[in-house]
C-alpha cells in the first residue's frame, strides 16, 4: 500500500507595508525554497483599506519571489476597526495562517503592535500555531559619495586660458 503524496504547506510572510517587508519576503524565499513550499504573502491592512492597497503591498515583494521560481498564494488580512490586544491580533493572523496549513511563519522583528515577531511567537505558544521565524532587516548605510576633484585640478576647457 502506498501513502499518498501530500502537497507541500506553504511558509506565510506577514507584510505589514513598512520597509522591512523585503526582508520578510527574502526570508520566506529561503525557507520555502529549503522545504519547497508555496509561499503565503499575507498582506495586514487597516480596516478602511481597499483591494488596490493589498496589490500595492504585494507589489513591492513580488520582485523578489518571481525569480525564486516558487508558488505563491496571495491573501489580505484585515485588522479590526476597533482596537484589539496584541495577542488578539496576532491570534487572528495565526488563525488566517493555520487555516492554509502553514508550515512556518515569517515576520519582522519590528513591527505594529500584534504583529511583529514576538507577539506572533507569544501568540503561537499561547494558543497553538505554526512556529514564528523573525527577521531583522539589513542595515541601513548612507549612500557613498563620489569624489570630486577640487577646481585647481579640474582640467581646463578648451579656450580658456591658464590663470
Amino acid at each position: 500500500m502506498t501513502v499518498p503524496h501530500s502537497p507541500p504547506r506553504p511558509i506565510a510572510a506577514v507584510l505589514t507595508d513598512r520597509l522591512d517587508d523585503v526582508a520578510v519576503a527574502d526570508t520566506a524565499v529561503r525557507l520555502a525554497r529549503t522545504h519547497q513550499a508555496p509561499l503565503l504573502l499575507v498582506a495586514v491592512l487597516p480596516a478602511h483599506a481597499g483591494d488596490g492597497d493589498a496589490r500595492a503591498v504585494l507589489a513591492r515583494v513580488l520582485p523578489r519571489v518571481g525569480p525564486a521560481g516558487l508558488g505563491h498564494i496571495p491573501a489580505a488580512h484585515r485588522l479590526p476597526p476597533r482596537r484589539d490586544t496584541r495577542l488578539r491580533t496576532a491570534a487572528g493572523l495565526l488563525a488566517l495562517a493555520c487555516r492554509n496549513r502553514c508550515d512556518a511563519v515569517v515576520a519582522a522583528r519590528t513591527g505594529p503592535a500584534g504583529l511583529d515577531a514576538a507577539a506572533l511567537r507569544e501568540a503561537a505558544a499561547l494558543r497553538g500555531g505554526p512556529p514564528v521565524h523573525t527577521t531583522v532587516p539589513a542595515s541601513w548605510a548612507p549612500p557613498r559619495a563620489t569624489a570630486r576633484r577640487p577646481l585647481s585640478d579640474a582640467p581646463e576647457s578648451p579656450g580658456t586660458t591658464p590663470r
